[in-house]
């Protein structure tokens, strides 16, 4: 069985205030894209152990750590799987702000849930996969939805993107995100986010704010300017994804922005259709 997880964005995001668990209250807006990774998996046999393999973008982390593992022992604590053979081809870039590997988590556990025929519903597997990771929940229902909490509490929004052209930078500089959220001072929004991202997206810029811009821009500059340009470029609204490093531009044209990714020759682009 084959699938191709895909990566998201956010609009907005709002760092509201810090827990006494230390995590963070949002609120975002997290918005599907189709940039994937590709997972495949099968039965092992019946005497072997369940197997990982990663191929494509190098993945610095042992398989038992891998999120995709952690899905599967996850479901195979509480349902006595059978082994399995799992084959992930990384295309999603890491440390990005895209939810690479929360999707391929989330993924991991919807194929198992079909494979072995478990039964499980969408809510109970958003919350088996919350325990993994905060926006893991989020690529169970993989629609735009507006998430609150640490980002685990979902609720669908309508966001209008059809026909707009997503253009991605991702510079060769990663963002920590533990980092990103020390240098971030929470202040509950004045902005009503769902409000907002239902207005046209040539309102957006400078009312759908990300709180983690401020700090990360002052650190590495040269995600400032990346935002700069695409803007310049004719971008519609251009903002970074998550913690970073990614920054997206939304255009009306496609060929805009195509001829926007070419300026960015050290960094990573992709060009997608929404």
């Amino acid at each position: 069985m084959i699938t191709f997880p895909n990566a998201k964005i956010n609009l907005g995001l709002n760092i509201v205030e810090r827990r006494q668990d230390g995590y963070h209250n949002i609120e975002t807006v997290f918005f599907p894209i189709p940039l994937t990774d590709v997972l495949e998996i099968v039965p092992a046999a019946a005497d072997a152990e369940a197997t990982l393999t990663c191929y494509g973008n190098a993945v610095d982390c042992p398989a038992e750590k891998n999120l995709v593992m952690k899905a599967y022992r996850l479901l195979q604590q509480r349902y006595d799987l059978p082994p399995v053979a799992m084959h992930l081809y990384k295309h999603i870039p890491d440390g990005a702000g895209l939810g690479g590997g929360s999707s391929d988590a989330a993924h991991t556990l919807l194929m198992l849930n079909k494979l072995f025929e478990l039964g499980i519903s969408d809510d109970d597997l958003a919350a088996m996969a919350a325990t993994l990771g905060a926006d893991c929940a989020f690529f169970i229902y993989n629609r735009p939805m507006m998430a609150t909490g640490i980002g685990d509490v979902l609720s669908p929004v309508a966001v209008e993107l059809k026909g707009k052209t997503l253009l991605l930078v991702k510079p060769p500089v990663g963002v920590d995100t533990r980092t990103a959220y020390s240098r971030v001072v929470p202040t509950p929004s004045t902005v009503d986010l769902s409000h907002t991202i239902a207005q046209p997206v040539e309102m957006w810029d400078g009312v759908l704010v990300n709180d983690f811009e401020p700090s990360v821009f002052a650190a590495l500059p040269q995600l400032w300017l990346i935002k700069a340009q695409l803007l310049d470029a004719g971008a519609q609204y251009a903002a970074m994804s998550g913690s970073g490093s990614t920054i997206f531009g939304i255009f009306n044209s496609d060929k805009l922005a195509e001829a926007a990714a070419v300026t960015f020759a050290d960094c990573a682009t992709f060009v997608l259709q929404l």
